[in-house]
């Protein structure tokens, strides 16, 4: 596919830009936070090679990427959980299995716990979870301000191999980064660096984690310097039907760091 081949298509009232490809099997990839996320700089790299298997579909989240951002709009999980599932109901999808990459797996917890009779399996990328110390990462993110510079010294805290931060990465990322009102919903999302001291992160508590029933996969890379390895371990520890894989010299970008490992270890999961 091509960045060229984004679709659209109406969800909980946002003009929702989408990727599909592939048939079989629905497959959501969920992209996670951070200034000039979307569907296409998370997943652009394993859309085509999962779509052997599987009907891959891309959305951007909503306020995310290209997707609509409205000022009156009150975003928080139930809303986006919600905008998920309206972009399914669209697309005629009543079950899928999900990877979510961060924020993006969030979003999967959120669907596994509201609405759960429409997720079939789950994959947990660097995703939050209990309450964590705010990484050099995430407090980046809130402080951004869109250039291309910026954007660049932003993405060395993501990978572990700071050769994959390209110049086309790093310009289209920046080209997102600068939509009107993109980091306004990005700063809706983060809790603001405190100036003194540590700054707390929520994710879902543990005890709400131990509701989830559907078989999860959790991936993490043991340096992640946005979403820290203690949360794949609060995770793994509190969700009943979970493994767990740690990547080791890979940060963030797990799909991107360890391709090769990630299409292998979906494959085995979603498909067996």
């Amino acid at each position: 596919m091509q960045e060229t081949d984004r679709k659209f298509v109406q969800a909980a009232g946002h003009n929702t830009a989408y990727f599909e490809t592939g048939t079989g099997p629905v497959l959501l990839l969920l992209h996670g936070s951070g200034p000039g996320v979307s569907g296409w700089t998370n997943w652009g790299g394993v859309m085509d090679a999962l779509a052997d298997k599987f009907r891959v579909v891309v959305p951007d989240i909503a306020g995310f990427g290209f997707t609509e951002f409205k000022e009156d709009t009150q975003y928080d999980i139930k809303f986006w959980v919600n905008h998920l599932v309206e972009f399914m109901d669209a697309l005629g999808i009543e079950k899928a299995s999900l990877v979510g990459n961060s924020f993006g797996g969030a979003m999967g917890i959120g669907l596994a716990l509201f609405n759960p009779e429409r997720l079939d399996k789950l994959v947990l990328l660097g995703t939050p979870a209990g309450t964590f110390k705010q990484t050099k990462g995430l407090a980046g993110a809130w402080l951004y301000e869109p250039s291309v510079d910026n954007m660049r010294a932003l993405m060395e805290l993501f990978p572990y191999n700071k050769s994959l931060i390209t110049d086309e990465l790093v310009r289209s990322r920046y080209e997102a980064s600068a939509r009107p009102g993109a980091q306004d919903a990005l700063r809706k999302l983060l809790p603001k660096p405190n100036e003194d001291g540590d700054t707390p992160v929520k994710g879902f508590p543990e005890k709400a984690l131990k509701n989830i029933q559907a078989p999860t996969l959790i991936l993490h890379g043991r340096e992640d310097g946005v979403v820290p390895m203690e949360c794949g371990l609060t995770l793994s520890a509190n969700i009943p039907n979970s493994d767990l894989f740690v990547f080791g010299q890979c940060g963030h970008w797990v799909q991107t760091e360890q391709r090769a490992k990630f299409l292998k270890l979906i494959f085995n999961f979603i498909g067996e």
